[in-house]
């Protein structure tokens, strides 16, 4: 029993030992766990500060910014600020000297408006027409026009656009509608002078055999060039020359071509025709398509001329079965005359 209480001493010793480092643990855990709190929160409030400083500082800013704005417009009211004088506003006796001297007395641009509208008048493009034909029709030259309107002659007119003549707006109202109401005054010689007609085609038109037949408010027909009717010309059918209409009974309209004694442009005889017909350079020759044989007649051997080609053309040779309405005109072993030649549609009589 003596040798066994040292070992339970021991236990005991070791026992306390780690309930002491247990406890000094917990302790330590603790005090680090209220550290970082305290710490937190002491950033949080120094972050809240630093924003309320902010604003404070921002919302300062902004009031010396308005006071700034408030003074200096203070100071432009104060130095810049014009009150209107009775001078601008007028009087309502001043607006009376004033439309009394506009009517009594025009100024200088009022009177050149004035003159302008009684020497000038405007005339509205129609479509179709040009600085030319204006010109024709009004009889005025073409550089007047150009000048009062500030145009050229590569300028493009348009329908509806205004153009200035040197004209009042009666007359081209007569010159475009052909009639002319006759006022105190005026004679026969005068208004086809005015109006660049013939005096005499102008009575004739207007059956004026003395003065008396000219008396204010009679309306006068102005016999204008461009009023008159176009008289449109009868189409006639084309005639081709008596020595070629005289040749033959048949005459067809074809499509020509010509060939040339080429390998590339026949068999391997290219020099030998249809029918057995032996070609030379020199010839005067033609091909014809199968619809030409059969349908009209064009047989071997058959005499063929041709409008435009002098001389007379025989038929030696046909075409190829796919051809229809054709000839092919041999042209020796000329390849750029066959080319120059090309294809043409001409009339054939036999």
């Amino acid at each position: 029993m003596q040798r066994r209480e040292p070992y339970n001493q021991l236990w005991l010793i070791l026992l306390f030992v780690s309930i002491v480092l247990v406890i000094l643990w917990i302790y330590q855990q603790k005090h680090m766990t209220s550290s970082r709190s305290s710490n937190t929160s002491a950033s949080s409030a120094a972050d809240r500060n630093q924003t309320n400083t902010d604003t404070a500082s921002s919302a300062t800013d902004q009031n010396r910014t308005d006071t700034d704005t408030a003074s200096s417009r203070n100071a432009f009211d104060r130095y810049l600020t014009i009150e209107d004088p009775l001078r601008f506003r007028g009087t309502e006796e001043s607006g009376i000297a004033e439309s009394y001297q506009r009517v009594c007395y025009p100024s200088p641009a009022e009177k050149k408006e004035a003159k302008d509208t009684q020497t000038n008048g405007y005339y509205i493009v129609r479509p179709g027409d040009t600085l030319s034909k204006i010109a024709w029709i009004f009889h005025i030259d073409m550089k007047t026009i150009m000048l009062l309107n500030h145009i050229e002659k590569k300028d493009a007119l348009r329908a509806g656009q205004k153009l200035l003549l040197p004209l009042s707006e009666e007359m081209i109202e007569a010159f475009l509608s052909g009639a002319y109401e006759v006022k105190e005054g005026d004679t026969l010689l005068g208004i086809a002078k005015r109006f660049g007609i013939d005096p005499k085609l102008f009575a004739k038109e207007n059956n004026i055999v003395n003065s008396a037949d000219i008396y204010p408010g009679r309306v006068m027909i102005l016999p204008f060039a461009h009023l008159k009717p176009v008289s449109r010309k009868k189409r006639t059918k084309k005639r081709y020359p008596k020595f070629i209409k005289r040749f033959g009974k048949h005459a067809l309209r074809v499509t020509a071509t010509a060939y040339t004694s080429h390998c590339g442009q026949t068999d391997s005889t290219p020099f030998l025709a249809a029918w057995n017909n032996r070609l030379r350079p020199g010839m005067k020759a033609i091909a014809v398509s199968r619809d030409l044989i059969w349908k009209y007649g064009l047989k071997n051997g058959t005499k063929v001329r041709i409008s435009g080609l002098p001389g007379i053309y025989r038929v030696r040779d046909k075409m190829n079965k796919r051809y229809r309405r054709r000839i092919d005109i041999y042209m020796g072993l000329n390849r750029k005359k066959a080319l120059r030649w090309g294809r043409r549609s001409v009339v054939i009589y036999w």
